[in-house]
């Protein structure tokens, strides 16, 4: 018998939950209700005294009406394909910083190429998941470039170049087009 009791007790508390509240009761006007006038005691009772009638404010212009309910429609968050992956702005200043100080001379290339290899490390931090591995590899591709530019190891800076461009525009493809 309680196992019933407890349905029926469930089932209540769900309709009393998903029934809209009861709207509150219409506030009450604040109307004036006249007293009867005093009645005075003189012995002429043929003419009785009346005071001369007060014009009285209207309820509406004393006392302002509440605003009349609104029902409150939320705004959805935009859609999250706009928030690019993290790491993708940091590593898209870098690439930019070094393309505007790498210059012509081996010896500004190679400073560039060590601050970009420094700022995609930051980067990284950020990133998750392919993004990050992939400017994991282009901070140590850009390690490469300093390495070779400075004659620390040998061979073609062009060579490590090229792959730069290749994960360049991999990672574009990742984070959206840097």
């Amino acid at each position: 018998m309680s196992a019933l009791a407890g349905a029926i007790a469930a089932v209540v508390a769900l309709v009393a939950y998903l029934m809209p509240p009861t709207p509150p009761p219409p506030p009450q006007s604040d109307t004036v209700v006249p007293a009867p006038a005093p009645q005075s005691l003189s012995p002429d009772p043929v003419a009785p005294r009346h005071a001369p009638p007060t014009p009285r404010p209207s309820p509406e212009s004393s006392t302002p009406q509440p605003p009349s309910p609104t029902r409150v429609v939320p705004v959805s968050p935009p859609p999250l394909s706009t928030v690019r992956p993290g790491g993708c702005d940091e590593a898209a200043a870098a690439l930019t910083a070094y393309r505007r100080n790498a210059g012509t001379v081996r010896s500004s290339q190679a400073a560039a190429a060590q601050q970009t290899y420094r700022d995609l490390m930051g980067a990284v931090l950020d990133a998750q998941g392919a993004v990050g591995a992939k400017i994991s590899r282009l901070a140590a591709e850009f390690q490469e470039l300093n390495f070779r530019l400075t004659g620390m190891t040998g061979g073609d800076p062009n060579q490590v170049i090229a792959d730069i461009n290749t994960d360049v525009a991999e990672l574009n493809r990742l984070c959206g087009s840097i």
